[in-house]
């Protein structure tokens, strides 16, 4: 709690993190917010959360259904409010306007154009501030626009199906299904909240994904996940979804192998293209700059779809900022593939990457672990 914060602060709080969630998935790039508006008297007068980007923020929502009674008020804002002239005006402004009396953040904006300079500028208006309340979920809550603005790279989420015993596909490739109908339904939330599902091309071959989100009750604000490729050689077969659909593909692969895939892109689909990518000496994609692409892309959120030599490889990288694993209950056996293959074995226990369970539920007749790397977070 900040010194200048009360348990009331974090009531009102609490209710603008759950409005601001109802824009999880339809706001990128922009991050989600929330917020719930005062009068002088304490009583709520307005709540908004922003919807889509370009469209108005949280705070514009609020003010408009408050009108008058925002005079002498509190504004609570998930996200310290804007100061720059972006694709809408300023939030500060909007509440110096409005007379408010007190703006409670529950976190300063890190976007390097914002940085502080909303609550300075709420501060020189002699508008008193407060921020720092429930920082951490609202840090959990924009975890993606966190990570984009303070380290140049999406959130990375690496997803995986496997048997009781750790395996996620026969000897021969087979793969489906493991998990149950409800878990695969979970899985639709996770690509919806992400701005790029990436899989490799051993992935897209053996089973001609489409990394489309069909659940079609969830709000995507008119925005289509990009779906990335990693293929290093050029082998994209013109006849996968991936290649044919018309949705958006982006393929990173080598420069020998984006000549070729180039020539397919022109002939197949507009939609399709395909990036050089640096490489390192076993011919794989560099992950970390092929992050810092995504980011340049504006992508806050990732989720990795793939074998295990490519989760394998997020791993080993520290590229891996969560790994969420459906269990089924079933077992495959030894000779069956196995959750991760690391690119190097490891020569001692102590190198192995170590996790936390951020999460455990069940959902239909598996589980979901959610595991977070037990040191470092955006």
């Amino acid at each position: 709690m900040t010194a200048n914060a009360t348990a009331i602060d974090h009531v009102h709080m609490a209710r603008a993190l759950q409005l601001a969630a109802r824009g999880t998935y339809s706001t990128a790039p922009n991050p989600a917010v929330g917020c719930v508006l005062l009068d002088a008297n304490g009583v709520v007068v307005g709540e908004g959360w922003h919807q889509r980007a370009g469209q108005p923020h949280a705070e514009v929502h609020a003010l408009n259904a408050a009108a008058m009674r925002a005079r002498g008020g509190t504004a609570y804002v998930t996200l310290e409010p804007c100061s720059h002239h972006g694709r809408t005006p300023p939030c500060a402004d909007a509440l110096i306007e409005a007379r408010v009396r007190r703006v409670v953040a529950a976190m300063q904006d890190p976007n390097p154009r914002v940085a502080g300079d909303g609550l300075r500028k709420l501060g020189v208006a002699g508008i008193v501030t407060a921020v720092g309340v429930l920082e951490r979920e609202a840090r959990e809550l924009n975890r993606g626009f966190v990570s984009r603005m303070t380290r140049g790279r999406p959130w990375v989420t690496v997803k995986l199906g496997s048997s009781a015993d750790g395996r996620t596909a026969l000897a021969d490739g087979s793969s489906q299904w493991i998990t149950s109908e409800p878990a695969r339904a979970d899985v639709q939330r996770l690509r919806a909240r992400a701005a790029a599902i990436i899989t490799g091309i051993g992935t897209a071959l053996a089973d001609d994904p489409a990394l489309t989100v069909r659940d079609g009750t969830l709000d995507l604000g008119g925005r289509i996940p990009l779906r990335v490729v990693l293929d290093s050689r050029g082998r994209l077969a013109p006849d996968l979804k991936l290649a044919r659909d018309g949705l958006p593909t982006l393929v990173f692969s080598s420069n020998e192998g984006a000549r070729v895939l180039t020539r397919l892109a022109e002939a197949e689909s507009s939609a399709l293209q395909v990036e050089p990518m640096p490489t390192d000496a076993a011919g794989r994609i560099d992950l970390d700059a092929m992050l810092q692409r995504l980011a340049a892309l504006e992508c806050n959120e990732v989720l990795v779809e793939a074998g295990p030599r490519l989760a394998g490889g997020f791993l080993a990288a520290g590229l891996a900022d969560e790994i969420v694993l459906y269990v089924a209950p079933t077992i495959l056996g030894e000779t069956a593939q196995p959750s991760f293959v690391l690119p190097q074995p490891l020569r001692l226990l102590a190198e192995r990457p170590q996790y936390s369970y951020h999460d455990v539920r069940r959902v239909g007749p598996d589980l979901r672990l959610t595991l977070r790397p037990m040191e470092g977070r955006p």
